[in-house]
């Protein structure tokens, strides 16, 4: 697999770094103490079980969801929070509207407008929250449906378009704000196989460009192919991360071997 590392950017402070995180819903505790980091311009996997609390760390990074313990940082500067537990929430509304304009995140369901065409979706955003020049906008939102493959498609409805292409075009708009960080929430699990390809080959692309991102997949090929980083979650804990080729070619535990043999048959 083609490295993104060089030394300069292993010494750097990473985009996302998550220490002892803790979150719960209720009584139920779904991360109990997890760290994480992820580089600039290295791919991070999260995989997992249904209900290990990949995509509650996902939606956690991005402030979704409150923790109620542990530090999150992005570039080296901490998420300050205001009370305890259960009643803790981050203390600097601008603080969190600052960092979630740097993380731009893809949904499994796409989460695209109805009402607004393909072109409008991508550049409503850097528009309204960036205050950017919307012909400028337009025409980086143009070159980025281009980018994913659907440039014929600007002015058609969501509606209109398949669910692959709806993916793509999501994160076309997750492009447009010059994230500092991507991150996919089981981008392809919504689509049949076919249309899975198209959204895996951009994920690809963007791999091979060294951009920072964390994916959450249940595609342990894909997982294989682009990442730097793995990390097997169980039951809200890191059993096991590594290198792909170490995680997926020889694995250490035997939690992580009875995954990925079901994985890998089903």
């Amino acid at each position: 697999m083609d490295s993104h590392k060089n030394n300069a950017q292993s010494e750097a402070a990473p985009v996302i770094e998550i220490r002892g995180l803790h979150k719960a819903y209720g009584p139920l505790e779904v991360l109990k103490g997890v760290s994480l980091r992820a580089p600039r311009g290295h791919v991070i996997s999260l995989i997992g079980s249904s209900g290990s609390g990949k995509s509650t760390l996902l939606r956690c990074c991005n402030l979704l969801e409150d923790s109620q313990q542990g530090d999150i940082l992005f570039d080296a500067e901490p998420v300050r929070w205001r009370g305890q537990g259960l009643g803790r929430h981050p203390a600097d509304r601008a603080q969190v509207t600052r960092f979630r304009t740097n993380l731009s995140m893809v949904f499994q369901q796409f989460n695209l407008w109805s009402h607004m065409t393909i072109l409008q979706n991508v550049t409503e955003a850097p528009v309204t929250v960036l205050g950017q020049d919307r012909a400028e906008v337009e025409e980086r939102g143009r070159q980025l449906l281009a980018k994913v493959g659907i440039g014929d498609k600007c002015d058609a409805w969501p509606a209109q378009l398949s669910g692959g292409q709806q993916q793509r075009a999501a994160i076309a708009r997750a492009l447009c704000m010059n994230p500092k960080a991507l991150l996919f929430d089981e981008p392809t699990s919504a689509l049949d196989p076919e249309l899975q390809q198209e959204v895996v080959k951009v994920i690809k692309d963007l791999a091979s460009e060294h951009r920072t991102m964390i994916l959450v997949t249940h595609d342990m090929r894909l997982a294989a192919d682009v990442s730097d980083h793995v990390v097997f979650l169980h039951q809200g804990v890191i059993c096991e991360e590594g290198p792909p080729d170490q995680l997926f070619g020889a694995p250490q535990t035997d939690r992580l071997r009875q995954f990925l043999s079901a994985t890998m048959a089903a």
